[in-house]
């Protein structure tokens, strides 16, 4: 028996990627140079209080490099779609039928008999010739079109929650304790999936932060 109840629209998670690449990157970034800043400070003989006040000058001002750095880059991204956009529109006025033509040859080299894929470019061209270009000769939809906004808030507040966790680390951690507290956590101890990835360029990018530290807390 046929139903006529709509079928529940699917909701699949590719949309997400502009923004979570941004904060995936952002979140790691906040732990690893915060933590490498707070053990290089500590090594160096540093009081708690200059610790937390490094811990935090490097939270804010990671926070604010890294919104700008993804802001840059991903408006250039915008750039990019927003020229081949405009050179697609003179495209479709200065050549319709090859327009048409390059559309359904697409089509075609996905599977379609010729015939149909010349009816699905007409009628598609017909609806949106802009957007069916776009979309499939270009490889620009709403779901993909890059936000650099979106990708900046993302980016500065994982970068903040991340930076958090050593910090919160060096303020309830006993002097003594707190240099392998601090290596162990943002190093990936105890963390299964995720952390996993970057516990060995974390505990490297630590170490040597930890011994420029030492360094120079001999030499002062």
């Amino acid at each position: 028996m046929r139903s006529d109840k709509p079928h529940p629209k699917e909701r699949h998670r590719i949309g997400r990627i502009g923004w979570l690449r941004a904060g995936v990157l952002g979140a790691n970034d906040g732990i690893l140079s915060t933590a490498s800043l707070v053990l290089g400070v500590a090594m160096a003989h540093g009081t708690r209080n200059s610790i937390l006040a490094a811990g935090t000058a490097g939270l804010v001002a990671g926070a604010m490099s890294m919104a700008a750095g993804e802001y840059v880059s991903v408006h250039s991204q915008k750039d990019i779609e927003r020229a081949d956009l405009q050179l697609e529109r003179a495209e479709l006025k200065a050549d319709d039928k090859g327009e048409h033509q390059e559309l359904a040859d697409i089509y075609i080299s996905r599977g379609l008999d010729p015939a149909l894929a010349k009816q699905v470019a007409q009628q598609l061209m017909a609806h949106d010739a802009l957007g069916a270009h776009a979309r499939d000769e270009l490889g620009i939809s709403p779901a993909l079109t890059a936000r650099p906004l979106q990708a900046a808030l993302a980016s500065a507040a994982s970068f903040a929650v991340g930076a958090a966790m050593p910090l919160l680390v060096a303020v309830m951690t006993p002097a003594a304790a707190l240099i392998p507290l601090v290596a162990a956590r943002a190093g990936g101890a105890g963390v299964m999936a995720g952390a996993s990835r970057v516990a060995f360029w974390g505990a490297l990018a630590m170490a040597v932060t930890a011994a420029v530290g030492a360094l120079f807390g001999t030499i002062a």
